[in-house]
C-alpha cells in the first residue's frame, strides 16, 4: 500500500486526502448487518465528511442522511440524496434557517421548545421529530458528551409534559423522538440506557413512526484501542428495540446516524516532511501541513497513528511530529517512528472524519486535495485550492 499512496503523491501532489471507498462500503455493510430489526434506516452524519463525491457514494450504498445545517441539506440534495430520506437536526438556528429546511422538503428535528411553538404556530400540522436530552453522560470527553444535564442539546426529558402539551395546543404531529449522547462513546450500555429512558418517554405519543438513537460508537486510533463491537452491540439493541414494538403492537423505525464509524478508517492524510530539526530537549519533524488541515490533535487531544511510509523498517527514534502554523501545532509527542529524513511521506491514519471538514485557511494557508480509491482506480473529487480560491468574494478596496 506504500507503493500506491507514494504513486497518489507523485499524481496529485502533498498534503493529500485519500479515502477508500470499498472499506466505507464495507464499514456501512457491516452497521446495517448487525441489526435485526423490520425496519432500520442509516442516516450518515454528513459533517463528519461531506464531500460530494462521498455524500452520492453512500447514497448508491442505500443510506440516508443527517444533517445539521441547511448547507448540509443543500449539499445533500445536489448529490442526489431525496429530501424525504434527510434528517435536518439543528442546534440553537434561527426559524429562518428551519424555513429554508422545511421548503426544501426535509425531515425536522427540534431540540428546544421555543422552537417547537414556533414550528406549530406557522406549519399546521406539521410532521415533528423531537431530539430529546437523557441527561445521561456518555462520550469519549467533555468536548463530545452531549446528552448530560448542562449540554445545550436537546428537550430535556423532564419538560416533556410541556412539550405534549405544546403539541396538543398547536397539533403538531410528533412522529419521530431523537437523542444522541456523545462521541467515542466507551460503554455500549449507555446506548441501553438511553433506549430505556426514550422509549419509556415515546410512548407519550400517538401518532410515534421512528426512534432515533443518534450515533457515537466508537472507533480504534491505535493498536489495541477499544472500540465498539457493532455486532455484539446490535444484537442486544434489537431485542430491546423489538420487545418495544411488540409491546406497543407497532414496527417502528429504527434510525441511527454513524458518521464516524462509516468514514474514520476509509481516511489516510498524507503529508510531506519539511524539516528534521534536531535540539537540546528533543526531535522535531515538520510537515507540510497544520492544524488548519487536521485539528483534532490540537482540538480534542486526538491520537492519529502515524507510519513513515518512506522508510517503514528503520531504526525507531523518538519525535514530536508539528505543522508549520506560526503558533503551537502539534500532531504528536514522543511519538515512536521509523528514522524520519527530509521528504520522507508521513501517513496519518484514521483520516476520514472531522479532518477535511473541520479544515480552514488559518494562517492563509490552502487547503489539501481530496482523492477518493475504489476498485484501485482514483478519482479527484476535490481540487487543491489556490489563490484564487482564498480571495474569491473578498472585496478589495484601494485606500
Amino acid at each position: 500500500m506504500q507503493n500506491d499512496f507514494k504513486d497518489l503523491l507523485k499524481k496529485y501532489g502533498a498534503p493529500l486526502y485519500v479515502y477508500d471507498a470499498n472499506i466505507i462500503s464495507k464499514k456501512y455493510n457491516e452497521f446495517f448487518q448487525a441489526f435485526d430489526v423490520k425496519n432500520l434506516d442509516i442516516h450518515y452524519a454528513c459533517k463528519a465528511l461531506s464531500n460530494l463525491s462521498i455524500l452520492s457514494f453512500l447514497n448508491s450504498l442505500g443510506a440516508k442522511l443527517d444533517c445539521v445545517s441547511v448547507q448540509e441539506v443543500q449539499l445533500g440534495i445536489k448529490a442526489g440524496f431525496l429530501p424525504a430520506d434527510i434528517m435536518f437536526t439543528p442546534n440553537g438556528i434561527g426559524e429562518a434557517e428551519y424555513d429554508q429546511a422545511i421548503a426544501l422538503g426535509v425531515n425536522i428535528n427540534a431540540d428546544n421548545l421555543e422552537m417547537v411553538e414556533y414550528l406549530g404556530k406557522t406549519y399546521q400540522g406539521l410532521k415533528l421529530c423531537i431530539r430529546i436530552n437523557p441527561h445521561l453522560l456518555g462520550g469519549g470527553n467533555s468536548k463530545i458528551s452531549v446528552g448530560h444535564i448542562d449540554s445545550k442539546f436537546g428537550i430535556s426529558i423532564h419538560q416533556m409534559p410541556l412539550l405534549q402539551r405544546l403539541a396538543n395546543k398547536y397539533g403538531i404531529c410528533i412522529n419521530g423522538v431523537h437523542v444522541h449522547t456523545g462521541s467515542d462513546i466507551l460503554d455500549g450500555d449507555i446506548f441501553i440506557r438511553a433506549a430505556e429512558l426514550i422509549l419509556q418517554a415515546a410512548e407519550g405519543f400517538e401518532n410515534l413512526e421512528y426512534i432515533d438513537f443518534g450515533s457515537g460508537f466508537k472507533v480504534a486510533y491505535k493498536p489495541d484501542d477499544y472500540f465498539t463491537n457493532i455486532e455484539k452491540f446490535g444484537k442486544k439493541f434489537s431485542e430491546v428495540f423489538n420487545d418495544f414494538c411488540q409491546k406497543k403492537g407497532k414496527d417502528f423505525t429504527l434510525k441511527f446516524e454513524p458518521g464516524k464509524f462509516l468514514v474514520s478508517e476509509a481516511g489516510s492524510f498524507l503529508t510531506s516532511v519539511n524539516v528534521v530539526k534536531q535540539t537540546t530537549a528533543c526531535t522535531f519533524v515538520h510537515i507540510d501541513s497544520g492544524f488548519n488541515h487536521l485539528i483534532r490533535p490540537m482540538f480534542y487531544d486526538a491520537y492519529h497513528e502515524i507510519e513513515n511510509i518512506s522508510n517503514p523498517k528503520g531504526d525507531k527514534k523518538l519525535y514530536n511530529v508539528v505543522g508549520y502554523i506560526c503558533e503551537s501545532d502539534t500532531f504528536a509527542n514522543d511519538r515512536i517512528l521509523p528514522e524520519v529524513k527530509k521528504g520522507d511521506i508521513l501517513r496519518f491514519k484514521n483520516a476520514g472524519a472531522y479532518c477535511y471538514s473541520m479544515s480552514s485557511n488559518y494562517n492563509s494557508r490552502y487547503r489539501p486535495a481530496e482523492v477518493l480509491i475504489k476498485d484501485g482506480n482514483s478519482f479527484l473529487i476535490r481540487k487543491r485550492e489556490t489563490i484564487e480560491d482564498l480571495i474569491s468574494g473578498q472585496m478589495l478596496i484601494n485606500f
